[in-house]
């Protein structure tokens, strides 16, 4: 059975703001700690993003319709700024998949996959950093599956996080793909 065709375009913050609402505010998206916020409050996030040139939110469309949300974020100015040592083409890399009635087996693969691939399509990308919560299992085991290490656990002001990283090599060694 096919997943389907994964693309992505910048989100709009006020005309996706309904629709991402009840994703973040979903009980599946605890880690993402939005679930007491108001439809204003999503709004209002996302237009802080849309105006950062260092932070950028993608709605993820499977076969045309929304079913995940990406942002891609540089770490040396937005969430991991004085956290670690960046490397020349660090990219930071959030992910949340759209609540589903009934769950695909191997979705949530295929769509962090996707956004490896996405990140990666550009050639500055040399490794991608995340910052998942510590008892975020699920998510540390995707991670992995896709070639991440974790590095240590930092503690950022809103979570104790554990550091990862995937090289291009790395996400290529897992994907099966050799050089």
């Amino acid at each position: 059975m096919s997943i389907g065709t994964f693309t992505f375009r910048p989100l709009d913050p006020l005309r996706d703001a309904e629709l991402l609402h009840g994703w973040v505010t979903h009980p599946k998206a605890a880690f993402w700690m939005m679930q007491d916020a108001r439809l204003q409050d999503v709004e209002r996030e996302y237009m802080r993003i849309a105006a950062d040139e260092h932070h950028h939110a993608h709605l993820g469309l499977r076969d045309g319709e929304p079913a995940f949300l990406m942002e891609r974020y540089d770490p040396r100015y937005v969430e991991l700024a004085g956290l670690y040592e960046p490397e020349p083409g660090d990219v930071g890399m959030h992910f949340l998949v759209a609540p589903a009635d009934r769950p695909v087996h191997g979705f949530t693969r295929a769509v962090i996959t996707a956004v490896m691939e996405e990140l990666f399509a550009d050639p500055d990308t040399r490794r991608v950093v995340v910052e998942p919560d510590v008892g975020n299992k699920a998510v540390h085991a995707l991670n992995e599956a896709v070639g991440f290490v974790p590095a240590r656990e930092i503690d950022k002001p809103e979570k104790r996080a554990l550091l990862s990283f995937c090289t291009r090599e790395q996400f290529l060694r897992a994907r099966g793909v050799t050089a």
